[in-house]
């Protein structure tokens, strides 16, 4: 019997992170979903795929999140990658830290992921070495003051790209990062909204989920050398933006 390889992807069950297990399922993987509350649509994604289960903790846990790597690793036999999409986008911003969101933000969108990588290349067993890919965000490079912590957040996770990079004991590991632009609505964004702000870019097109899918899928081969991040947003990143997309494109869109 063939053992597929595994992947583990964080916050799997909707948007970005569900079009990545759409991807890895269609390339033969066996997709283990973590979700959140997300639990009726984890399942209904489940059963989409040839091959995937379910699993679930609070990210804001990182005893719990710890524990939950530490279980798959103890039972999947070629567990080659770990993708860390989860995270919560709660507003605050640079004139106005909110402790309370700025504690939750960092701890699901930054302190848990670093932990669970650090976890997963102690502990899983894979052929061909294993692959942590760190979704971030364009706003490391293009930073504005709003959504401060989240933004804080992807800049410190980004951070753990490069230092578990030089850490690694296994020369056949790779830690990635990557870094999406504007691509589903988010926040309280209309769809006139959403329509206006995802062109917000160098290409002025709209960047789509299954793009980052397919750049996810091509990092887990891990043809590029560790510690680098591929960003897939049109060249939003190379823009400099004062505000966040969502109140940029708002000026434009009539009330």
């Amino acid at each position: 019997m063939t053992i597929r390889p595994a992947v583990l992807i964080t916050g799997g069950a909707k948007r970005i992170g569900a079009a990545i297990a759409r991807r890895f399922g269609a390339a033969g993987w066996h997709v283990v979903l973590h979700h959140g509350s997300s639990h009726t649509e984890a399942e209904a994604l489940a059963g989409e795929l040839e091959s995937a289960e379910t699993v679930s903790c609070d990210l804001a846990d990182t005893l719990a999140s710890a524990a939950m790597i530490e279980g798959l690793a103890a039972r999947l036999d070629d567990w080659r990658v770990l993708i860390n999409s989860a995270s919560v986008f709660e507003n605050d911003d640079a004139a106005g830290l909110d402790p309370a969101v700025n504690q939750r933000v960092m701890a699901i969108n930054a302190r848990t992921p670093a932990l669970m990588a650090q976890r997963f290349l102690a502990l899983a067993r894979a052929g061909g070495g294993r692959r942590v890919i760190q979704v971030t965000d364009q706003k490391i490079a293009n930073p504005n003051p709003d959504f401060f912590s989240y933004t804080m957040s992807k800049h410190a996770l980004a951070a753990t790209v490069a230092m578990l990079s030089k850490a690694r004991r296994n020369p056949r590991d790779r830690i990635y990062g990557l870094a999406p632009g504007a691509i589903l609505p988010s926040h309280d964004q209309s769809e006139a909204e959403a329509e206006v702000s995802h062109r917000l870019n160098l290409l002025e097109r709209k960047t789509e989920a299954a793009e980052v899918a397919e750049a996810a899928l091509f990092l887990a081969q891990g043809w590029l050398a560790s510690g680098q991040t591929l960003f897939v947003d049109s060249g939003q990143h190379l823009l400099d933006q004062p505000r966040d997309v969502i109140y940029l494109a708002r000026e434009q869109v009539p009330a």
